[in-house]
């Protein structure tokens, strides 16, 4: 327990400052390239969360970067705006003439990237950095120094190093574990070491090769590091960095640590982030992920529908990071979970039902099918013997035009709440624009969340089964499917199949129009 004693000093909570680097070391992640668009949405959004430092990218690596770094700091974010720089001047003149508010440079110092990376001695190395953290210094307020591959530098050459950086001017020392060969009794241990030899700030990169990342930087806090670097979905150089939602909330739920991160939007920046890089966050991912509050097993459902804190760690709340708690259905399912999903929509059905409808739920799960909402729905409709009243969106007529030198368009014409409504949209092919043209029709937001799509039968006339999955403005999320030898159709129908499960639960009857 020392390391909580530590984080929580007796005038009040101790405090952390975020350095994120997801358009620098996150856009380095194989496949990646943000537009200059992206770019500037993505420094809004990480600055209307509370990140600190946000490292906009690299200016000397090609004149598009340089624009992007300048765009981003003539933004007027709250976050500082940072641009990394080799130990060269013209790189720190290009970090300068964008105007940004930090300079990050850096120089190889273990002895394999010495030799093979920029062939320097000892000795030369030392002189580098005094010299160009000395330019920085003349020319910005902010000098960041890094030494690269810290980890596997000799720790009396390291101090050595990063004590002629901070009698040169640094501000701040970054402490980087450039291919995540520490470990975390090992972070710990060259933290403390050189907190003790070197009175600057210290900063911590790590990188996930191990899968430690996240715990070396939370090890390298308790030793003393006064700021993390972070990238969002831990994004980064082949296994990634430290994850910003991990870092941030074991941080701040479990050691009691400020960061001054608005927590409540976690989930929201990583889907945009998600979007963007075109890398999907995995079910199971902490904090962020589908998953990650979702509960099957009729155990946990029984647990948390009682208290969420008996199946979940109570010190954080889906709530409190931008999620919602959901009950799923599978071949685990339990009595309570189906109960409470019903009643959500007004299905009140007698315990003799309620134990035929888990049963079915089981039994289509045993052999491999998803059970989605809209299936749950069906099934104890009819078990209990009763209509669902009508759907709230009936499609009419559909048509969707596409080729190899024509836009995808759609059409639909559909009654909603028994009204006609007719709309069209473009999209990157058949599907994107016949979905767009359905979402297009609805005069509350809701996007697409998951789209899956397989086929059941073989052949070219295949019979496709379609899943889709739908979030509304209040994070609710809607499932449903459609099948048919059209995948355009089918994919349609299955839009609208979720779009009439939301409508159904927010209608007072449960039983849409």
């Amino acid at each position: 327990m020392w390391g909580i004693v530590f984080f929580v000093a007796s005038e009040g909570q101790r405090r952390v400052t975020v350095f994120d680097t997801t358009l620098r070391d996150g856009e380095q992640t194989p496949g990646i390239s943000f537009t200059f668009e992206q770019k500037l949405e993505i420094a809004r959004q990480l600055s209307s969360i509370g990140v600190h430092a946000i490292e906009a990218g690299f200016p000397a690596s090609s004149q598009g970067e340089k624009e992007t770094v300048k765009a981003i700091a003539n933004l007027g974010l709250d976050s500082k705006i940072c641009g990394l720089a080799r130990s060269r001047r013209e790189d720190v003149d290009a970090c300068i003439d964008c105007g940004v508010d930090m300079v990050h440079v850096f120089i190889p110092t273990s002895e394999v990237q010495r030799v093979h990376t920029i062939k320097k001695s000892r000795e030369e190395v030392l002189g580098i950095t005094g010299e160009i953290v000395s330019y920085v210094r003349d020319h910005c307020d902010l000098c960041m120094f890094s030494a690269m591959d810290a980890t596997r530098t000799e720790r009396d050459y390291l101090v050595e190093v990063f004590r002629t950086a901070a009698d040169a001017g640094a501000t701040i020392l970054n402490v980087p574990d450039t291919v995540g060969v520490s470990t975390p009794m090992a972070m710990r241990d060259l933290i403390l070491h050189l907190a003790r030899e070197i009175d600057c700030p210290l900063d911590v990169h790590c990188h996930n090769d191990f899968g430690l990342a996240v715990a070396n930087t939370i090890t390298a806090v308790e030793a003393g590091a006064s700021q993390v670097q972070v990238t969002v979905n831990g994004l980064g150089e082949r296994a990634g960095n430290a994850d910003l939602s991990a870092t941030v909330m074991v941080l701040e739920s479990i050691f009691g640590i400020g960061t001054g991160i608005r927590k409540e939007k976690l989930v929201e920046t990583s889907r945009l982030i998600s979007r963007y890089s075109g890398i999907a966050i995995p079910p199971t991912y902490p904090i962020v992920g589908d998953n990650a509050f979702s509960h099957e097993s009729g155990i946990h459902s029984h647990g948390v529908i009682a208290c969420a804190a008996t199946f979940e760690p109570g010190i954080m709340t889906p709530e409190m990071v931008g999620h919602r708690r959901r009950l799923t259905l599978g071949k685990h399912v339990g009595r309570h979970a189906v109960r409470q999903m019903l009643e959500e929509v007004h299905l009140h059905p007698t315990d003799g039902q309620l134990d035929r409808i888990v049963e079915k739920i089981k039994f289509i799960s045993v052999k491999g099918k998803r059970v989605t909402d809209a299936d749950l729905y069906e099934i104890a409709e009819s078990e209990m013997g009763v209509g669902n009243g009508g759907r709230f969106i009936e499609m009419d007529e559909f048509a969707v035009m596409t080729g190899n030198h024509v836009i995808p368009t759609a059409s639909i014409k559909a009654r909603i709440g028994g009204k006609e409504a007719v709309y069209s949209a473009t999209g990157t092919g058949p599907v994107d624009a016949a979905l767009k043209a359905v979402l297009g029709m609805l005069p509350v937001r809701v996007h697409l969340k998951d789209f899956h799509v397989e086929a059941i039968s073989g052949g070219s006339d295949a019979i496709g089964h379609v899943t889709i999955a739908v979030e509304d403005e209040h994070g609710r999320v809607f499932d449903a499917s459609a099948s048919g030898d059209d995948i355009v159709l089918a994919s349609t129908e299955a839009m609208i199949n979720a779009l009439n499960l939301l409508h159904r639960l927010d209608s007072p009857t449960g039983k849409g129009n």
